[in-house]
């Protein structure tokens, strides 16, 4: 086992609005890369959540049980990049679904790079099963009626249904 001097620490920033099976997938394929990861919830006044902050990371914490040695959850705002290097973390993890993340993600990662040097960004695509859902298409089916159990955790799928039963 490496000496805490030398374990590696990635931050997975993003609004998890809810959580998904994408993203636990990337927090798997990120945790066989690094020691630890922070899921950093993003706070973005310029975005109405569907779930607060606390319930976020409620959500969060419960799909982590057996990893929670491993995981930290945490809010961040501003620059994610300042937030990163003050954690002491050696990269930010992004996950891509498509060519058309890419683009975005690539010029965040050349500001980055030029802001603090020592974070790297490190891209990483979930499985062929999670590709096309995101929390935002995940929201929209749920809102709408459609059946989301097979693509987020049993617990946030309930509180999915209780906050649509209610509308």
């Amino acid at each position: 086992m490496p000496s805490s001097h030398s374990k590696k620490l990635a931050i997975y920033p993003g609004t998890f609005d809810p959580i998904t099976m994408g993203h636990l997938d990337i927090i798997d394929r990120a945790l066989n890369i690094f020691d630890r990861v922070i899921i950093a919830i993003a706070v973005n006044s310029a975005k109405e959540p569907l779930f607060s902050i606390k319930d976020r990371q409620q959500m969060i914490r419960q799909c982590f049980p057996d990893k929670y040695s491993r995981i930290e959850v945490d809010t961040v705002s501003g620059l994610l990049v300042s937030y990163a290097a003050k954690k002491g973390a050696t990269a930010i993890i992004r996950g891509l679904r498509a060519v058309s993340d890419f683009d975005y993600e690539f010029q965040l990662a050349l500001m980055n790079r030029k802001l603090e040097r020592d974070v790297d960004t490190i891209f990483l695509m979930p499985g062929f099963r999670w590709i096309y859902i995101s929390s935002s298409i995940i929201k929209d089916a749920a809102r709408n009626g459609g059946d989301v159990c097979e693509l987020v955790p049993e617990h946030v799928n309930t509180l999915l249904l209780e906050k649509f039963s209610k509308q």
